[in-house]
């Protein structure tokens, strides 16, 4: 298996999007980043397509009206990353711990989740073809989620 330098940090600069697109509320962002993908969350539930993604987002996760974020840091840790450039494949498991505050909720971990996302290059570019959470640990994500999974 060989890898690139350029390869690795595609891949994990997509990975470290989607922390920075949900925690500045841009749903239709997190659904343009995974428009590739096949992306499997808790309970088994899957989403495919930019718009079914970008609606999941809006069906579970609250954004507060001052600045339609959702107040929170998601944060990446403990990336494993294998890359095939001859293939065109690569994946990366890693941790996602999600932190808020709110006026009413003081600064706390509210989720630590898995993930695997699974990555192919189209068109010379890399794109995630695959993700799927894991291991769910859910604090108090009343001021976080819309509804309970």
């Amino acid at each position: 298996m060989t890898a690139s330098f350029e390869s690795y940090l595609e891949i994990i600069n997509l990975v470290h999007s989607y922390p920075r697109l949900i925690d500045a509320g841009d749903f239709a962002g997190i659904g343009e980043l995974l428009k590739d993908a096949e992306v499997v969350m808790a309970e088994g539930r899957s989403y495919h397509g930019s718009d079914a993604v970008r609606e999941s987002f809006e069906q579970w996760t609250r954004r507060y009206p001052d600045d339609g974020t959702p107040h929170t840091r998601h944060i990446a840790t403990n990336h494993i990353v294998e890359i095939d450039d001859e293939a065109g494949t690569a994946s990366c498991h890693y941790y996602m711990t999600v932190i808020q505050r709110t006026d009413e909720f003081p600064l706390q971990p509210v989720w630590a989740n898995r993930y695997e996302d699974r990555f192919r290059r189209i068109d010379g570019r890399w794109r995630i073809v695959y993700r799927e959470g894991s291991g769910h640990l859910p604090g108090d994500v009343s001021h976080h989620l819309l509804q309970m999974p």
